[in-house]
This record gives C-alpha cells, structure tokens and sequence, in this order.
C-alpha cells in the first residue's frame, strides 16, 4: 500500500479543539503537509499563535472562535469555512474534556457539558461536514479522536460520565459510517483511540499510585496522535481505516 497525502495538499480541514494538545498538534501536522486547516476552540488567540508559528509551513492556519456547547457557533464556523477558505474535506472532531466527577455524587451541570462538548458537538460537527461533502461531491473523511476508554473500562479515580461519552464516540463512528455506505458516499470514517497522552487532562493524577498502576511509566506524545491522523490520511482513497487504537509501549491499561 502506497501512503500518500498528495491528494489533500490545497485542501480545506477542519479541527476541533485545536488550541492545545493533540488539537495543536495535529493542525500542525496537517498544515505541514500542505493543507489549509481552520481551528476551532474558544481560546481562539492559542490557534492564532500557532498560525505565526506557522507561517512558512507549506499550508496555512485559520482560527475561529467557536465555543462547541452551542450549536449554532459551530454552524457558524463551517459556513464562515465555506464562504473564507472553501467546502471542508476533512474533519478532525478532536474536541473533548474530562471534568473529573463521581457518578455517585457528581453534577448534573458537569455531566451535561461533557455530553455537549465530546458527544453532541461531535454529532453537530459531522453534520455540518457530510452536508457540504455532499454537496460539493467530495469524497473526504472525517475522523473522531476517541478514546481506548470507548472501548472498556478504566478503573481510574473519577471517570464519571467520560467513559459513557467515549463508548458514545465507538457507536456514533460505526451508526455513521453504515449510513453513509447506505446513501451511496464515498465519504470514510476512522475512530483513532489513544491510550494515555501527555495532555491536561491527567495533570490531577499524573504520579498517583493509581495512574502508575493502571497505566504505567510511559506515556503518549500529542505528536504521535497526530501522526497517527497523518496515516490514516495517507490510505488509498478504496482503503477505510475503521479503528486505530495506540498505545504506548508498557501500558497496562
């Protein structure tokens, strides 16, 4: 199989949640292979940063501020996309938080941003993407950043409700993925689910007994995910990476 991402360099992608992290670090990735990528998050001004950073990349950087609780903001940055840059090919719904509650006793209101943002933005996001896809006769791809915790569960201190959203992602990829196929589109759909990644979002039990136990000494880098994006990519346009799970060496989870 010949790996290639020739046929994307001009092309229009859209991350969410690209201020930080795996976020970042995939729109880099991506505009260093040519394309031109527009990042979504409400820390708009981190995106721009890294647009500066950027500038003699062989792609270009766009940044939108985009709060993904509220539907019609993400309306509003795929229609500002369409009418600034071009139709979206590419969708990396990368957006997702971990608010560390109980189930037992946890918020409501904690609960139902987690919701919002890793399960229901996703939703909307994909949407919006597939709608201008087929509109425009595009065969793109849209990938989740999800989670091996969509897959089993993970006995770490306050999961709460993020295992449930992550188990959302895995059944919302596949539900998707046979729609498309029914409608006739050449669209694919690839869940990429990493292991433990160097992000904020361990930062609470980073060097705790439990994360050691459960997930050990080492852990991912944002810039393996994103080469991991960069992969799935590069298939043939008759290849469909449905699952790539990642993780790193000694992992126990």
């Amino acid at each position: 199989m010949v790996l290639s991402m020739e046929r994307w360099v001009g092309k229009v992608a859209i991350v969410t949640g690209a201020s930080t992290g795996i976020g970042a670090a995939i729109a880099e990735k991506l505009v260093s292979e040519g394309l031109i990528v527009v990042g979504l998050a409400r820390r708009s001004e981190k995106i721009e940063e890294l647009s500066k950073k950027l500038s003699d990349a062989k792609g270009k950087l766009y940044a939108f501020k985009t709060d993904l609780t509220k539907e019609e903001d993400i309306k509003d940055a795929f229609d500002w996309t369409t009418k600034n840059v071009g139709p979206v090919h590419i969708l990396i719904n990368n957006a997702g938080i971990h608010l560390r509650e109980n189930l037992i006793d946890g918020n409501t209101d904690t609960w139902r941003k987690t919701l919002d943002v890793n399960v229901l933005a996703l939703c909307i996001a994909s949407r919006e993407a597939i709608k201008i896809m087929r509109e425009n006769n595009i065969n793109g791809h849209i990938i989740h950043i999800n989670s091996i915790c969509g897959h089993k569960i993970i006995n770490l201190p306050k999961m709460d409700i993020y295992t449930a959203s992550k188990y959302a992602v895995t059944a919302i990829t596949d539900t998707m993925r046979g729609e498309l196929a029914t409608f006739g589109t050449k669209i694919k759909v690839t869940s990429i689910s990493p292991g433990a990644v160097d992000t904020p979002i361990f930062d609470d039990i980073r060097g705790t007994e439990a994360f050691k136990e459960h997930i050990g000494q080492t852990i991912l880098n944002p810039e393996d995910i994103a080469d991991a994006v960069g992969y799935v990519l590069s298939t043939a346009p008759h290849v469909q990476v449905h699952e790539l799970t990642i993780k790193p060496v000694g992992e126990k989870l």
